[in-house]
C-alpha cells in the first residue's frame, strides 16, 4: 500500500504536519518495505485553493490512503472522488510511527465531512 503522509521536514522520522493543504512536505511511504519518497508540497504557498491542489498531488502519486491532522472540505472531496483514504495521525509523533499505527489499525478516518464532526487529533 502506498500512503502519503504529510510533515515538517522531508524524512520518514519527521514530525507529522498537522496541516493537509499547507503541510510543508508529503512522505510517500510503501508500508510493505517502508521505502520512501519525500516531496515539498507543491501547494503549501498556494494563495487559494491549497486542499484541492494537494489532493491532486496526492492522487498523481497514486496513493491509496493520506495521513494528516485535517482535510478540509474541499479536499475531503477531492481526495474521496479520487479514491484516496483519509487518516487523522492521532497521537502519532512522526510519519514512521503514523504509518506504524495505521497498519495496526489504529488510525481513524474523518466521518463525512471534515468539518463536521471532526475527530479529536489526540
Amino acid at each position: 500500500m502506498r500512503i502519503v503522509v504529510t510533515t515538517t521536514a522531508p524524512d520518514l522520522d519527521s514530525p507529522v504536519d498537522p496541516r493537509f493543504g499547507r503541510g510543508a512536505y508529503f512522505v510517500v511511504v510503501d508500508t510493505t518495505t517502508l521505502e520512501w519518497q519525500a516531496h515539498p508540497n507543491p501547494a503549501a504557498a498556494a494563495s487559494g485553493g491549497a486542499g484541492i491542489r494537494a489532493a491532486q498531488f496526492v492522487a498523481e502519486q497514486k496513493a491509496d490512503g493520506v495521513i494528516s491532522g485535517d482535510f478540509g472540505p474541499n479536499a475531503h472531496q477531492a481526495l474521496t472522488a479520487a479514491g484516496v483514504g483519509m487518516y487523522l495521525f492521532g497521537t502519532s509523533a512522526s510519519a514512521r510511527q503514523a504509518v506504524e499505527r495505521l497498519k495496526a489499525g489504529e488510525l481513524e478516518s474523518p466521518g463525512g465531512s471534515a468539518r463536521e464532526g471532526r475527530q479529536p487529533r489526540g
